[in-house]
């Protein structure tokens, strides 16, 4: 089964380097509800302790009973080092993804509140 997180790179664009990326993810359950959100809750403080995840919200998607996840990276290098980790291989196995998982890469250009914008200096 191949990790939703194969791979992953930005498009090149013309305009300034985003300084957060964002990774949208979903993917279809072999297992029941309860048991993802199980999962999820099990592995959460090794999500917490991932170098550059700023914050990562779980989802489930009613309409087509999908579940998922929104990373918000501070860096692209964050993002795919996560990509190379033990951690993103097990993902497909751990939540028996059924098919490919389908996932979307963004540069982050504009936050609503500044208190989640990565400090620079």
């Amino acid at each position: 089964m191949e990790s939703p997180y194969r791979e992953v790179r930005m498009a090149p664009t013309d305009s300034e380097e985003a300084a957060m990326i964002v990774r949208i993810v979903r993917f279809t359950s072999g297992l029941s509800d309860e048991e993802v959100r199980a999962t999820y809750e099990e592995r959460a403080p090794r999500y917490r302790a991932v170098p550059g995840l700023l914050q990562k919200y779980y989802l489930r998607f009613p309409e087509t009973g999908e579940h998922g996840a929104v990373y918000i990276w501070e860096s692209e290098e964050a993002l795919e080092a996560f990509g190379r980790s033990e951690l993103a291989h097990t993902i497909p196995d751990v939540y028996r993804v059924q098919g490919s998982p389908s996932g979307e890469v963004a540069g982050v250009v504009m936050v609503l509140h500044p208190s989640l914008e990565r400090a620079t200096g």
